[in-house]
């Protein structure tokens, strides 16, 4: 009996070794990703570089592009892909619902209706786009959830309202871009591009101190949503407050996935894809999906960025036409796997 113990005992610490393994190769493929965006461009630098530019020993038209070009991009990536991934994964976690994402639940093209109705009607002031975004964002969800709490809609038709309320929110957009002048169109419609490259230092560390913070929180619901993947009626037996669990999460999950938004435009299927790349690699045990879908989120930006700006050398490609030539057929393969 003794044999039969340790031998358990010893496959679960290779099992997890194997998984804290993962999380730290993910963890140095980002770093590395960082430091080869940060000498790859248009405007060819290296290592030596970066770190005179860190030290503030780089003076000129090198220590310009680094401290408030690249750098901010970079950084930019790195936290828009982590809080979408995030977003996605506490949506499906929550709705037991693999196609949950801030882009079926139609907070994506709720921010985007509120930037459109901000260049229009209001003004192309940065500071009013990105409220009017993370404003219109918010009211998507909002709305969502009243739904859910009046009717009792279950997590398959939560998904369903969402599909019908960025139905409505895209119509809306098309509306406005039709009333706007050729200039308000073009703004619009390049609002509507992805592209990390927008924001500035203050934007970034509002948005990371928000993330960080929702993140801690998500992580230390480990336990409830592990219950809560077994089903509602188990999670209930074991002591889970699953309704205030799924409110609570779903509000923080769009706070994330709106500031994202709002700072950097539509960037989608980021929070779709990769938290299924993560269960491909750690399984459905929260304490390792949740680190693992933010790296895997983190990295696909960055990465995406980082072809955008060397296939045009400009930086010109938005990051948001990569990362949906990536998603669509990832969502595509789940509608079909989960018709199967």
């Amino acid at each position: 009996m003794k044999y039969v113990s340790d031998s358990i005992k010893l496959a679960y610490l290779e099992h997890i070794r194997h998984k804290a393994l993962l999380l730290f190769l993910l963890s140095i493929g980002v770093l590395i990703v960082a430091l080869y965006a940060l000498t790859k461009g248009s405007y060819q630098m290296n290592l030596q570089d970066f770190f005179l530019a860190l030290t503030g020993n780089l003076e000129g038209p090198k220590g310009i592009v680094i401290a408030n070009i690249r750098l901010p991009r970079i950084v930019s990536a790195i936290i828009c892909g982590w809080g979408l991934s995030l977003s996605g994964l506490c949506i499906q976690s929550l709705l037991k619902n693999p196609l949950g994402s801030p882009s079926t639940l139609g907070i994506s093209q709720g921010a985007a209706f509120g930037a459109a109705l901000s260049i229009v009607i209001f003004g192309a002031e940065v500071f009013s786009v990105s409220f009017f975004a993370f404003s219109g964002a918010m009211a998507a969800t909002l709305t969502i959830l009243v739904l859910a709490r009046l009717k009792s809609l279950s997590p398959e038709a939560i998904i369903l309202a969402g599909v019908a309320l960025s139905s409505l929110f895209a119509s809306a957009t098309l509306l406005i871009q039709y009333l706007a002048t050729e200039t308000e169109l073009a703004m619009v419609v390049f609002w509507t591009f992805g592209d990390v490259a927008r924001s500035n230092w203050q934007e970034i560390f509002l948005m990371t101190g928000t993330i960080l913070l929702v993140s801690c929180y998500i992580i230390s619901l480990k336990w409830e949503l592990n219950a809560m993947s077994y089903g509602e009626e188990t999670a209930k037996g074991l002591g889970v407050r699953v309704q205030r669990i799924r409110i609570i999460g779903m509000i923080l999950s769009t706070l994330v996935a709106a500031l994202a938004t709002a700072f950097h435009g539509v960037i989608a299927f980021i929070g779709l894809i990769a938290p299924h790349i993560a269960r491909r690699l750690v399984g459905e045990n929260h304490g390792f999906l949740i680190p693992c879908s933010l790296l895997i989120g983190a990295l696909l930006l960055l990465t995406a960025d980082t072809l955008g700006r060397i296939i045009i050398g400009s930086g010109a490609l938005p990051v948001g036409v990569l990362t949906s030539f990536l998603g669509a057929p990832m969502f595509l393969y789940l509608l079909v796997r989960g018709y199967k």
